[in-house]
């Protein structure tokens, strides 16, 4: 049995465009699920694992979860930290700016940021002066104040893997109006291209997908599961790969794909399982759990295929 989740958690992209979308938007479990983010693993470099498809970044689904929800957006780039300053007082003339990819390190509001460490993060800024930005952060902190040079040097985003500098997106417009069934159906051809692994994919040496990514996990887990690689695991991964799995299993459900439904819901249940053990450090457990997710990514493209 499949039992949808609603909480909290580092869902920061989804939410933002929730508020940027205003009272028409879908829930976040839509938005996330439109984005592509739970069809596939990955693990980059052969070292750093993540619950989402390979090659994948928030940005390469942003522009076709939007298409399939209906709405555009501008995307604006600063040339340099002036040139994206003067650009975002420009657009909070019209209304907030959707910004990212940032640095979370820089976002020292945050308990226990104090410098970058290369996790990105997405935010919606509402006012700017001479001295700060006020903001919504998705993390869980509403109308957050933050000095001007930590948000610069956050949206700089010179330690994010993907994406440019000083990114925003501001001009949301609604094109239509599309239920949120046929936003779930209208993203199931980019569901099964992630599965697919379809595309040239500039990924690093060594990287990873689907069941050769779990395997690989299992492995990397059992020759001695290092604090970076658990401390990645147990703060973020394993939780927004549970969430986004469990999200997808309660759209395909709403979709009548109810066999794809049932093995996105194995999937959620076998990563939220790799909590416990990999903080209990019961290394074992851990991956006996991604063994058994190992080969169910092409069971979930045949069933949606």
């Amino acid at each position: 049995m499949h039992f949808p989740y609603i909480g909290s958690g580092p869902y920061c992209y989804a939410n933002a465009f929730a508020m940027m979308l205003g009272e028409h938007a879908p829930s976040t479990t839509v938005i996330e699920f439109a984005t592509s983010s739970p069809f596939g693993m990955q693990v980059i470099g052969g070292t750093l694992p993540f619950f989402d498809p390979y090659g994948w970044t928030p940005e390469a689904g942003f522009d076709g979860a939007l298409a399939a929800l209906g709405w555009t957006s501008t995307v604006v780039k600063g040339k340099d930290a002036a040139d994206a300053l003067a650009q975002l007082r420009e657009a909070l003339l019209e209304g907030p700016a959707w910004i990212g990819p940032v640095e979370m390190g820089h976002l020292r509001y945050q308990p226990g940021k104090t410098g970058p460490f290369g996790a990105d993060h997405y935010l919606v800024v509402i006012e700017v002066d001479d001295e700060r930005v006020l903001l919504h952060d998705p993390e869980g902190h509403p109308y957050a104040s933050l000095p001007l040079a930590d948000f610069m040097a956050a949206w700089r985003a010179e330690t994010i893997s993907y994406g440019e500098p000083y990114t925003m997106r501001t001009a949301f417009t609604r094109r239509a109006e599309v239920p949120e069934l046929e936003v779930i159906r209208a993203s199931i051809p980019s569901a099964i291209r992630w599965l697919s692994m379809d595309g040239d994919h500039d990924m690093p040496p060594g990287s990873l997908g689907n069941e050769e990514a779990a395997e690989g996990l299992a492995a990397l887990i059992e020759a001695g599961c290092g604090d970076t690689l658990r401390g990645h695991l147990i703060h973020f991964a394993v939780r927004v790969g549970a969430r986004r799995l469990a999200d997808a299993a309660t759209c395909l459900a709403r979709a009548g794909y109810a066999e794809a439904a049932r093995i996105a819901a194995g999937q959620a249940r076998l990563i939220g399982s790799l909590q416990h053990p990999l903080v209990t450090g019961d290394d074992a457990t851990a991956a006996a759990a991604l063994r058994a997710l190992a080969p169910t990514y092409d069971r979930l493209r045949s069933a949606l295929g």
